[in-house]
């Protein structure tokens, strides 16, 4: 039987209650199509780090490249200040295993609700891609004369030919795959004009040589927001850099129905990928068997779909869609689902293996 390995980091909060479910529907739908996985669990998140004052060793970083996709749960522990874990366990495994691809479908789902007035399923379904690996993120610049009146704060925005070009090639094909075979690029090239011209050249010079079959547009992010919400059916897939895809994938989350139902993946095509639920820890719900954990057993969906497990990462998505529509989930808010977390992820799993 064909077997994945799995690095399975449950993270802090109610990030391992939401793995678990993830787990169990990965296993059912595993256990249908005849294939199977093993995992192995690591501890890295806020207790480890409170109990020894590590985050993530160099050792794990190279252990971790022998798997090819890893489960998180979340990250992020109120007596840990913030920064420490986001830039010593996330933003290390990103930029250490080369996962220069943040992949965010944003998919209204039938018997979901959203806040954009007269908006259905057909009108939201577009992917973002968000650069993962450059801008501002690499914290390049510093502070002068901390503390006083003087004090100066600078950080730089960077990006090489390199990373915008891997970035593109990645969304120009996967805008091949879609059926409208449309790309926008989204950035601010008005008044970031080094990166955002650096950008513009390089998905122009690509579209017109490689893919002109897909059709080209471009969007301020200031505009993308606007239209996101007012007309998202204008958008199949969004590229654009890291500062800006952070901010225009949680509103994505939002015109899909919530955090809940957010699932990402931060991708290295050639590499080792991590599969994620957008939202964070929740700490204030842990152990209370109240977190939605519909944006994990996503998660899992497009871990399978990496792995080349397309029939079973589809079993998983008609499954959530089936149960949406059941209206047996009252709700995709903590404590409202009319459902605990183990009886959604055993209601998805019944019918993803059915």
């Amino acid at each position: 039987m064909k077997t994945y390995q799995v690095a399975v980091v449950p993270g802090d909060g109610t990030g391992p209650e939401v793995v678990r479910e993830g787990l169990k529907v990965l296993n059912a739908v595993a256990a249908k199509e005849g294939f199977k996985f093993e995992t192995q669990h690591y501890d890295f998140g806020g207790d480890r780090y409170l109990k020894t004052g590590e985050t993530l060793p160099d050792s794990a970083v190279e252990e971790l490249k022998k798997f090819k996709v890893i489960y998180l749960g979340a990250i992020g522990h109120p007596d840990v200040k913030p920064g420490i874990l986001e830039q010593g366990i996330l933003l290390k495994m990103r930029f250490a295993l080369e996962q220069y691809i943040n992949l965010r479908p944003v998919k209204l789902f039938p018997g979901v609700e959203t806040p954009l007035a007269n908006k259905k399923p057909e009108d939201v379904d577009f992917v973002v891609i968000r650069e993962n690996s450059g801008s501002i993120y690499t914290g390049l610049g510093g502070v002068e004369n901390k503390g006083t009146d003087r004090e100066c704060a600078i950080q730089i925005m960077k990006y090489t030919r390199p990373q915008v070009d891997r970035c593109l090639k990645f969304s120009f094909e996967l805008a091949m795959k879609r059926k409208r075979k449309k790309l926008t690029l989204c950035h601010k090239t008005n008044v970031l004009v080094h990166c955002g011209d650096l950008w513009m050249r390089a998905f122009e010079e690509m579209g017109k040589a490689k893919y002109p079959e897909v059709e080209r547009d471009y969007n301020h992010v200031d505009a993308t927001t606007m239209w996101m919400v007012k007309n998202p059916e204008f958008y199949d897939v969004i590229v654009t850099e890291n500062l800006f895809g952070d901010i225009i994938t949680d509103l994505g989350a939002q015109i899909q129905g919530g955090m809940g139902i957010a699932a990402g993946g931060n991708i290295n095509p050639e590499g080792v990928s991590m599969f994620e639920p957008i939202g964070g820890s929740a700490p204030k719900y842990t152990n209370q068997n109240v977190i939605n954990p519909l944006a994990a057993i996503l998660s899992g969906a497009m871990l399978l779909d990496q792995l080349g497990e397309k029939n079973a990462a589809a079993r998983i998505e008609r499954a959530v869609i089936d149960a949406l529509q059941t209206k047996k989930i009252k709700s995709l808010s903590a404590g409202k689902m009319g459902m605990g977390t183990t009886e959604v992820g055993d209601l998805i799993a019944k019918a993803a293996s059915a």
